[in-house]
């Protein structure tokens, strides 16, 4: 009997054993004609797994679920297989970073897509507990990758296989540019990874998301029948009505089309002559002699006309209390910007050596007034007292060169942490 997996199309769950497959020499067969939310309901398949939940692999000894499991079965089958090690403590580390990437990254980015595609109730601070927890897990990854190409040793293993796998969802649905560009070293060996041959077939060509996708609004199931009544009655009318009035009916089709999207208003402004992509790449690229070259840089760009600067301080300080806490609701309200990244720059400096923690903010906004979508749709705004930069006071001035280079003492204050919306 040869290996059949059950699985739904593009399940990163099931790349894991084919991938496997791949580097073993197995041949693993996909179910024909399995339909995702129909097959996996059938009697037949609740023996296989009672759960109702894919991959399942049928073997010559009966059926094997859960993704790590498989893998590791399909593995298995090549004796000594070097996606194991070659040496006890290699085999322990493997088993490590697969246990790792189960458990700090695959439920963190389950818990940040999931809500947001309307499978599950998106709640804010949840959302925000996920991401801290994600960025929390890539950053150990990060620093494990700065001095090694692979998980463990010298070559791919398992865990890469299962690590990559669960970093694939995170790349293609919600991790944007923007987002890993924090973690060098975890998109080099992503990248890496996906453009071996052996993934590559599996997973084909990998794109990175380039947005975040919205929060899913709950909307009312709709009601069928009305629609099939209303357009019974307007049948009948249509029938004893005179030949020419379709024309109305195409009038009418013509006005119900809908309209192009409004252009963002600030896309409506004159040109300026500061880019901000310009100043963000200048930011990001600067890594000795900030105040001379950063800084700098930022006041040759600067255009008055076309954009202004503000200074946010968090009105509720004394709340502040948890360091964790504070840090989760600066990375949240970050995160709500994030329809704001083609017209804004930011930083958010969190001050003080203990609570409670001082959270203030420099913000870099096109036009001359915070844009009003941002002040709809991101709550946080309202949390901010908010002062435009008055550019004739040096003071205001040399505040504002303090924060972009995270200048430690701040006001007299150590940093507890410093976050850059670019």
């Amino acid at each position: 009997m040869a290996l059949v997996l059950h699985t739904g199309n593009n399940n990163k769950n099931a790349f894991k054993a084919l991938i496997a497959a791949e580097y073993s020499g197995v041949k693993v067969e996909l179910v024909k004609n399995f339909e995702m939310g129909v097959t996996n309901k059938t009697p037949e398949f609740l023996k296989i797994n009672p759960m109702g939940k894919v991959p399942v692999l049928e073997t010559p000894d009966g059926p094997v679920f859960e993704s790590n499991a498989i893998a590791r079965y399909v593995t298995r089958l090549k004796t000594d297989n070097p996606l194991f090690g070659s040496t006890l403590i290699e085999y322990a580390r493997i088993e490590q970073w697969i246990d790792f990437a189960s458990l700090e990254i695959d439920p963190n980015i389950l818990r940040w897509l999931y809500p947001r595609l309307g499978f599950v109730v998106h709640l804010p601070l949840a959302e925000e507990f996920a991401i801290s927890s994600l960025k929390r897990g890539l950053s150990a990854l990060n620093t494990h990758l700065a001095s090694n190409t692979y998980l463990v040793g010298h070559s791919v293993t398992l865990a890469d296989i299962i690590m990559t796998c669960n970093l694939f969802l995170g790349f293609s649905r919600v991790m944007t540019k923007s987002f890993t560009s924090e973690f060098p070293h975890v998109e080099r060996y992503f990248w890496t990874m996906v453009n071996q041959p052996n993934f590559h077939k599996i997973l084909g060509e990998v794109k990175q998301t380039e947005s975040v996708p919205p929060v899913q609004s709950a909307k009312k199931p709709s009601q069928p029948k009305e629609p099939k009544k209303e357009a019974k009655k307007e049948a009948k009318k249509e029938a004893k009505k005179e030949p020419e009035k379709p024309k109305v009916v195409e009038a009418a089709e013509e006005e119900e089309a809908p309209k192009p999207k409004p252009k963002n208003p600030l896309d409506l402004l004159p040109p300026s002559k500061m880019v901000l992509d310009d100043w963000k790449r200048l930011y990001s690229n600067t890594k000795t002699n900030f105040r001379e070259v950063a800084i700098k840089g930022f006041w040759d760009m600067y255009d008055p006309e076309g954009y202004s600067l503000w200074f946010c301080d968090y009105k509720y300080n004394d709340e502040n209390t948890v360091s964790f806490v504070t840090l989760n609701k600066v990375t949240g309200f970050l995160q709500r910007m994030d329809l704001a990244r083609k017209y804004a720059f930011g930083k958010m400096l969190i001050a003080g050596a203990e609570p409670p923690f001082k959270v203030k903010g420099l913000w870099l906004f096109r036009g001359q007034e915070i844009p009003q979508f941002v002040i709809d749709e991101c709550y946080d705004m309202e949390l901010y007292d908010w002062k435009k930069v008055d550019l004739s006071d040096e003071a205001q001035k040399e505040r504002v060169n303090q924060m972009i280079e995270d200048q430690e003492p701040f006001e007299g204050e150590p940093l507890l942490d410093a976050k850059c919306f670019k």
